[in-house]
């Protein structure tokens, strides 16, 4: 899905890149800390196994959840507010009508 025509200024450009880098930043570390503790309770080959397979899907999440697109980046930050990686404070200064579209499609 494509948003019509968005007009975006420089400056809502860069803002919005900086909290698509704040929400990938905060997810990688968190994802950091998950793996960690995984790593800590290896005890057999099968657990190793499973480290794996988790990290295999978490690549895959990320890699797809964070495509810095502006003709898409409303619905990547209505992702990324629905799963908690972003607030809508974190993009004030965009447009009110683009925040409004985050919103609604974050509750959906």
């Amino acid at each position: 899905m494509q948003v019509l025509n968005p007009n975006w200024t420089m400056t809502e450009e860069d803002l919005a890149k900086k909290a698509f880098d704040i929400a990938y930043k905060r997810e990688i570390e968190a994802l950091v800390d998950s793996v960690r503790r995984r790593v800590g309770s290896l005890n057999e080959i099968d657990d190793m196994w499973r480290l794996h397979d988790f990290l295999s899907v978490k690549r895959h999440e990320i890699d797809g959840r964070y495509d810095f697109r502006i003709s898409t980046i409303i619905f990547v930050f209505a992702d990324l507010v629905k799963n908690g990686w972003l607030d809508l404070s974190e993009l004030e200064g965009l447009d009110a009508d683009k925040i409004a579209k985050v919103a609604a499609l974050a509750r959906m």
